[in-house]
């Protein structure tokens, strides 16, 4: 019987990752939202540079504005961040700002000058280790009187259906316990159980990075890549805060999130597209299509036109096609990447970005990267600008160029921006391209792509097997 027996189980392993892999969205999952007109829209940037001694320079403006607009709220804050935890790694700790607490504080802060102020942190539940660590500050925003979600990811497609599907055979229902930890945590601090790494090994997350708040009569919101994680607050970002219809979509897009978690959202409900094809427009976007708004963008690309894009990773095969093939068509494009050598005190082998800027360059596309000592260019954006001057567009927000980021298998969220190239944001947008791809010793933001041209065909084969399969990272 033994045979038979070892068939069955993998035969319902076989199944079960083919199912978790496939399986019908969830609902809400990879929407594209109404336009809207919008007024007030702002970009954001965390930047660092080094001068010609080597000396850092810091210029960062994201969490000023989240923390002003948490202290603006009286109604209802909804914030939803990947990373929300002071682990640092190997990496030495004592220059970073300590985000989690600064953020951590301030809405506990908020909820008790305005104890009727709805607040609600939704997060990932890697923070946790999967329930392996209890966490000094979510226990503190659950005193205060803070709803604490840490999201359902059962409810995602399988990242890594190759272990997914033993996963949800039976181990996913093995408990976790926070007080019988007996390995040591890779990402911080404490230990954690064996079922906090077999939990890991599924890679799903949520990687959203937004805030809804109440704002006078109105309501406004904010979409960005940076996390309010100590480690990564050396880190180059982006955002847009904006207001308006758009943060009603924002805040129903987090409702579902919550939802799967058994937490109701209060508040307003979204309205009805709003554009007349006129003025700058916003476009809430989230999981797969972010991956449709940034192939068309590319796609309406063509001769005499620019496409930059500043990102951590990049290794969506669709993407990469469509960026050479616009190549092709004349389009100016321009690549500046991290070097994917850096995490938290701990050295990356240059994947994905080192074969893909060769595979780039090879096509006739300018790559740069990230100049970084350290840190990482964890921006994700894409800026279009049409030759003819006309309308420009944005996107931006938490998802990486890859796989497991525009396919369907992480929760992120993106914020698309159209409008004359000279409107504020919009330019504000290509000003900060501009400062990161022209470096000088005196200023130095970035460097040639010749300086770490060191792909080897091992690298390539290793990213390729990486992004198909899914047993990666990125």
């Amino acid at each position: 019987m033994w045979p038979w027996i070892v068939v069955a189980v993998l035969a319902a392993w076989i199944a079960m990752g083919l199912w978790q892999r496939g399986k019908p969205l969830a609902e809400g999952i990879g929407e594209a939202w109404p336009e809207h007109t919008v007024g007030e829209v702002a970009f954001l940037a965390d930047e660092s540079w080094f001068d010609a001694q080597g000396g850092r320079h810091l210029d960062q403006a994201i969490f000023d504005e989240m923390l002003a607009l948490i202290g603006e709220a009286r109604r209802l804050v909804v914030l939803d961040m990947f990373l929300f935890n002071d682990f640092a790694g190997n990496s030495e700790g004592g220059s970073f700002r300590p985000l989690t607490a600064e953020l951590a504080d301030a809405l506990i802060e908020q909820k008790r000058r305005h104890p009727g102020l709805e607040a609600v942190v939704i997060s990932d539940p890697l923070n946790t280790l999967y329930g392996g660590l209890e966490l000094d500050h979510l226990e503190a925003l659950r005193l205060a009187g803070i709803t604490v979600v840490l999201t359902d990811l059962d409810r995602l497609r399988a990242s890594n259906p190759l272990w997914s599907g033993l996963w949800h055979l039976g181990l996913r229902w093995l408990g976790n316990s926070a007080r019988a930890g007996w390995l040591p945590n890779a990402l911080g601090p404490g230990r954690v159980t064996l079922r906090s790494y077999l939990a890991l090994l599924n890679f799903n997350a949520n990687h959203r990075k937004t805030l809804v708040v109440d704002r006078g009569e109105g309501w406004a919101g904010l979409v960005t890549s940076a996390n309010p994680h100590d480690a990564s607050s050396l880190h180059g970002n982006v955002a847009l805060r904006f207001e308006g219809a758009v943060a009603l979509d924002l805040l129903a897009s987090e409702r579902t999130i919550a939802a799967w978690s058994g937490v109701s959202l209060p508040g307003p409900q979204p309205l009805p597209g709003t554009s007349n094809g006129e003025g700058a427009r916003l476009q809430l976007l989230t999981e797969g299509a972010i991956r449709d708004a940034l192939l068309a963008a590319i796609e309406a690309s063509g001769e005499g036109d620019r496409l930059d894009l500043a990102v951590f990773y990049l290794a969506h095969r669709g993407v990469i096609e469509a960026l050479k093939q616009a190549r092709k068509r004349g389009v100016e494009v321009r690549a500046l990447l991290d070097l994917n050598r850096d995490a938290f005190g701990l050295e990356k082998g240059g994947i994905p970005n080192r074969p893909v800027g060769r595979e780039l360059v090879e096509s006739g596309i300018a790559v740069r990267w990230c100049a970084t000592r350290g840190e990482q260019c964890h921006s994700k954006l894409l800026l279009r600008r049409p030759g003819d001057g006309s309308e420009a567009e944005l996107i931006l927000g938490s998802a990486n160029f890859t796989r497991r980021n525009l396919d369907n298998l992480n929760l992120e969220t993106s914020i698309r921006l159209l409008g004359t190239a000279d409107s504020l944001a919009l330019g504000q947008a290509a000003a900060f391209f501009e400062r990161r791809w022209h470096s000088s010793p005196e200023r130095t933001t970035s460097e040639p792509f010749a300086a770490f041209d060191d792909t080897t065909a091992w690298q390539r084969l290793r990213y390729r097997i990486m992004e198909a399969s899914g047993l990666s990272t990125f």
